[in-house]
């Protein structure tokens, strides 16, 4: 039986995760949470054989910085990280933090069943999609979590609160992201990603 640890912070997913990985009979969910700041403690406690882990979680904790930590503390744990943005990933630094495998949350749950099963045997799967953008870019943590306030309709005052950072660090985040995209406004790259599919969850 692979006992599992959900860390995601929407609410419906996290419930359907743990419904239809509870009817696996090879899985059982050993426990959940929706900050990924809980995760080691948890490891701890729970003892699971795998951590399911969302890159972007409640608090904005990152699940790449408590991926690194909980392959430092609880080596034998298999990690899988999941994305909801499923072109614009962050597969290399979850390479580098020591994640077994990393997943689009939009290739659905069979898809899923496989890659953990195949994680615990101990093979790697990287599954993301192979489409490429109309442009190269590799995005930061913190200016993935810009571009999906700005995809929320928040202003910079409302991000910078919400981030605990100051205005200008956002416009910051944001030249950095149009420099990388070409886009030439904020909001006309978030209309493109939200239309594109690169922002799938928000």
């Amino acid at each position: 039986m692979i006992k599992i640890l959900i860390v995601e912070d929407q609410t419906m997913l996290r419930e359907s995760l743990e419904h239809v990985i509870g009817e696996q009979n090879d899985m059982e969910v050993a426990g959940s949470t929706e900050d990924a700041a809980n995760a080691p403690k948890l490891c701890q406690e729970l003892q699971p054989d795998l951590v399911l882990m969302d890159v972007v979680t409640k608090n904005n904790s990152s699940g790449i910085t408590y991926t690194a930590r909980i392959r430092a503390e609880f080596p034998d744990i298999k990690i899988v990280i999941m994305t909801a943005l499923p072109e614009i990933t962050f597969a290399e630094e979850a390479r580098k933090a020591g994640a077994h495998s990393f997943t689009d949350k939009g290739m659905g749950t069979e898809h899923l069943f496989h890659v953990i099963r195949n994680t615990m045997k101990g093979y790697s799967i990287y599954s993301v999609p192979q489409e490429s953008l109309p442009f190269t870019a590799r995005f930061t943590e913190k200016e993935i979590a810009v571009i999906r306030l700005v995809c929320q309709g928040m202003a910079r005052d409302e991000m910078a609160k919400k981030l605990d950072v100051s205005e200008s660090m956002i416009k910051q985040h944001i030249t950095s992201i149009l420099d990388k995209t070409g886009f030439d406004s904020i909001s006309k790259f978030a209309i493109y990603a939200v239309g594109e599919g690169l922002i799938k969850s928000i």
